[in-house]
């Protein structure tokens, strides 16, 4: 007789599905992307008025206001503008821009009016630039206060590159101070005998015109190695920083923006604010 044989059934259990946890992979790129649009709605809400006057998606009401002006290409630039007005407005070029049509030169987005600019005239210890008796003469043509400065090498003699700024700008009444561009550090010398060179071009430039320079740098530079060692100089600073919006109380000048478009100038140029109006300006000019 067969024996029956029964078999046994083998039940799977399944294994109660976990929750999905805020630490997980997936908890955790939710949470990353929340946070991002988070501070995209910040930003967006912070610059609401460049960005609607890019896009005219102003109220009609404001629209008829402001029909006159036209739209600015770079809503950082127009944040900035907007938050400094009453101050003086400028550029500064070099051969870079090419033949400037300086008859056409007036103003910035035909609504802010061009005061000052700056006129690049030497680099180093032998070369003029190019454009330089060009804009020179024409920026006096169109009424414009310039002013000439000196693109300074670290690495060549610092007299013989004050000797050739000396030779090369002559400052009548009315003319902006001698501007000193310093960017780069040494390659082959100390800090101290970059700074003891530009200490020597600055006393020099100012023996000659009887008039202190002004320093241009970038803000990181000017932090870092020029601040409190030329605090008796007055500073022209270059920052093209998003979140900054206005001007530093201690700069005379500011250099907000590389990417301007300006009538009578080819391809983009850069603009900068004077701490002060017009008239005070004027005051700080050639006697």
């Amino acid at each position: 007789m067969r024996k029956k044989i029964v078999r046994k059934r083998t039940v799977s259990i399944r294994k109660p599905k976990k929750k999905a946890s805020v630490f997980s992979a997936k908890g955790i790129r939710l949470s990353i992307a929340a946070f991002f649009l988070l501070v995209l709605i910040g930003i967006g809400y912070h610059y609401r008025n460049g960005i609607a006057y890019y896009f005219s998606f102003k109220s009609d009401k404001i629209l008829k206001e402001e029909a006159e002006a036209k739209r600015i290409s770079d809503v950082r630039n127009f944040q900035v503008l907007e938050k400094s007005d009453g101050k003086s407005i400028g550029l500064d070029v070099s051969e870079y821009q090419g033949k400037i049509q300086w008859s056409y030169v007036d103003t910035l987005e035909n609504k802010y009016p061009l005061d000052f600019v700056f006129i690049r005239a030497t680099v180093g210890k032998d070369r003029k630039d190019l454009q330089f008796k060009r804009n020179w003469l024409g920026a006096k043509k169109n009424k414009m206060i310039r002013g000439a400065y000196h693109y300074y090498r670290p690495n060549e003699n610092s007299i013989e590159q004050a000797e050739l700024f000396i030779k090369t700008v002559t400052l009548q009444k009315g003319d902006l101070p001698p501007i000193l561009d310093i960017e780069k550090l040494p390659k082959n010398q100390s800090l101290d005998s970059l700074k003891l060179g530009l200490k020597r071009w600055l006393k020099a430039v100012e023996l000659h015109y009887k008039v202190k320079p002004i320093i241009y740098t970038g803000e990181k530079y000017y932090d870092d190695f020029l601040k409190d060692e030329f605090s008796d100089y007055l500073f022209w600073i270059a920052n093209y920083n998003f979140y900054r919006e206005k001007i530093d109380s201690d700069w005379l000048f500011w250099q907000f923006t590389e990417k301007a478009a300006v009538p009578g100038i080819k391809g983009n140029v850069d603009v900068n604010i004077y701490n002060g109006d017009l008239e005070q300006l004027r005051f700080i000019t050639v006697e």
